[in-house]
């Protein structure tokens, strides 16, 4: 027969007293046996960005947007540079009408035919263009300009970074003295040189998408190119050096590993978090620039539109027509103050210094 009773210590003895514990229940042994649940790094990530309802709010505000500007231009029979036309004749009484509402000339044809034509959810412009369908294509221009910019700070910033924070010494002194140099270049003057020196080189091109977008949207690719990378190349330079010193990377150059399978296996995986939130607030930050320089002219090539050439074309009319101005700023406030949320979750949920 088993005995449970608890032994007891001696005065003398240095054992623990044993009868200062208790036994485990039953319950609680088999929560010992259950396994927690495996998982990784992005996903533990993920579950804690979903719990953040900022972050989930903008998300859930970014695809209503990117669904809109995907779909909107199937469903809406007008075209971003299209003057309205009734019986194939230019309407010039649809001229900045208000939201939803049609023009004089287009009341009297569908009284006339019985048809019912679509309506202008967001009024016309002063050339008697659908407004919402230019509002739509300026945030495609927007938005692709934002994932552009993001796409080249990606992948220079990490590839300069990387290389530069793993080799070390002289070269990664050289080569920080060279982003220093591009630091101090004026992104602003420089895209307008290019703009001056591309009008006179591309013009007469039989390129469409040059000659859609325009070289002031060709040099701003190219600025962006040139000098948007050096911060995405100083964060990543940073965590390789706190990297490459653990005993992982020390164990993967003893067995004769290579420098670049080093890198891409054992380094880059470790720096996601900064490469991830780094990315993503690129973002509304070239977004933001983009529209800033269509607003003072130096965007995309008219009649295509952005929304900063929208916000500068409504000025004109502010006083008379002011939903012109407010339809394009909401929206670039939307996608820039999302991104940014979207961002700060991001930096929350996959920063390892920042959890809890």
């Amino acid at each position: 027969m088993e005995d449970n009773t608890m032994p007891k210590k001696s005065p003398l003895s240095m054992q623990i007293d044993v009868s200062r514990f208790e036994k485990a229940t039953e319950e609680e042994k088999r929560q010992q046996d259950v396994m927690s649940e495996s998982t990784t790094f992005f996903k533990d990530g993920m579950r804690k960005l979903m719990k953040n309802p900022l972050a989930v709010a903008s998300m859930i505000v970014l695809i209503l947007i990117i669904v809109t500007i995907i779909f909107a231009p199937i469903i809406v029979p007008y075209s971003y540079e299209e003057i309205i036309k009734v019986n194939g004749k230019r309407d010039k009484t649809a001229k900045n009408l208000a939201p939803l509402t049609y023009s004089s000339r287009e009341i009297d044809y569908m009284e006339e035919t019985g048809e019912k034509l679509f309506p202008h959810i967001m009024g016309t412009d002063s050339m008697c263009r659908d407004y919402f369908i230019r509002v739509v294509y300026g945030t495609r221009i927007s938005l692709l300009v934002g994932l552009f910019a993001s796409i080249l700070v990606l992948i220079i910033g990490v590839i300069y970074g990387s290389i530069s924070g793993y080799l070390g010494g002289r070269v990664d002194l050289i080569m920080m003295r060279i982003v220093d140099i591009i630091y101090s270049l004026p992104d602003m003057l420089i895209i307008i040189l290019l703009s001056v020196v591309l009008n006179e080189t591309l013009s007469g091109t039989n390129n469409p998408l040059i000659n859609s977008l325009g070289t002031n949207m060709v040099s701003i690719f190219i600025v962006f190119g040139l000098l948007y990378w050096v911060g995405m190349a100083r964060l990543v330079r940073g965590e390789i050096l706190k990297i490459k010193n653990n005993e992982y990377v020390l164990a993967a150059k003893a067995v004769g590993a290579p420098a670049g399978r080093i890198i891409r296996t054992h380094i880059i995986p470790n720096c996601l978090s900064v490469i991830i939130i780094t990315t993503a607030l690129q973002i509304p930050s070239a977004i933001f620039t983009e529209s800033f320089l269509s607003f003072v002219g130096m965007g995309v090539k008219a009649p295509m539109p952005s929304l900063g050439s929208l916000a500068n074309a409504a000025r004109e009319g502010l006083q008379s027509y002011p939903l012109q101005l407010v339809f394009p700023a909401v929206t670039i406030v939307l996608i820039v103050l999302a991104f940014n949320l979207l961002g700060d979750g991001l930096r929350d949920a996959f920063d390892p210094r920042l959890r809890r």
